[in-house]
């Protein structure tokens, strides 16, 4: 199960619209709201929800923290100051790993986010099992609602996905096999040769490994390979005033 967000005292309905979007641009739906300001339903809400209105609809929306963490088995709170409590300091990405772990386990997790103008007070963050701080500059560490909401979300969301952190877009080409490079490398070293590149010769096979060094650790596609031969070729040629 996802970890439920929970917007305690939120004052701007604009900022729980926005909350409402960065949550479900990461796959999280179970949203809190606690005693907002202006009421509820807000309109000014919806209209910055977009496309995650459901969020809206689906909202717990309750007057006390105590009932909106009644069925909670483990609750993080979200804030930057010191607070003089003995609690369990986590980043974000050690917070939701342990959230993670907790679902798995069948455990309701709950995020506590604090009002704008001030965050959460002592007695909300009394009630949480271990507190959440980003890492931001320390000579400004205040963070809009929909910010703080968006750093947890996508911390939930990267570690719950299948993504590679790192892909190589071919653009419909393939990787060069090592005999294709091989190709290339022996095309190369032969017009160097030509134009007697490998000098002195006591330097010579230093180059050569330098040079194959090169084209090994270079992620070359068979277009690639394919377009350094044309370029080979093009400079090999001897052009009349030579």
């Amino acid at each position: 199960m996802t970890p439920a967000f929970i917007l305690v005292r939120p004052q701007m309905g604009e900022n729980i619209g926005a909350a409402a979007r960065a949550m479900l641009n990461f796959g999280l739906d179970r949203m809190r709201v606690v005693a907002p300001r202006d009421g509820w339903p807000n309109e000014r809400a919806v209209a910055l929800a977009s496309g995650a209105g459901r969020v809206l609809d689906a909202a717990m929306v309750r007057e006390t923290l105590e009932e909106t963490c009644a069925d909670l088995n483990y609750v993080f709170a979200t804030t930057a100051r010191p607070r003089d409590l003995t609690k369990t300091v986590m980043t974000p990405e050690r917070a939701m790993e342990h959230a993670r772990a907790l679902a798995a386990d069948g455990q309701k997790v709950g995020v506590m986010f604090g009002p704008e103008r001030a965050g959460l007070e002592n007695e909300d963050v009394i009630r949480a099992d271990a507190i959440i701080t980003v890492p931001v500059n320390p000579d400004f560490p205040s963070l809009n609602l929909a910010q703080c909401v968006l750093l947890v979300a996508y911390e939930w969301g990267r570690q719950t996905s299948d993504v590679p952190p790192e892909v190589a877009e071919l653009a419909g080409a393939r990787w060069a096999e090592g005999a294709e490079v091989d190709r290339l490398r022996d095309r190369l070293f032969a017009a160097l040769e030509d134009r007697r590149f490998f000098w002195p010769e006591a330097k010579a096979a230093s180059m050569r490994a330098n040079l194959e060094n090169l084209l090994r650790r270079l992620p070359l596609t068979e277009t690639d390979t394919r377009t350094l031969h044309g370029v080979i070729r093009h400079l090999a040629e001897r052009r009349p005033e030579e």
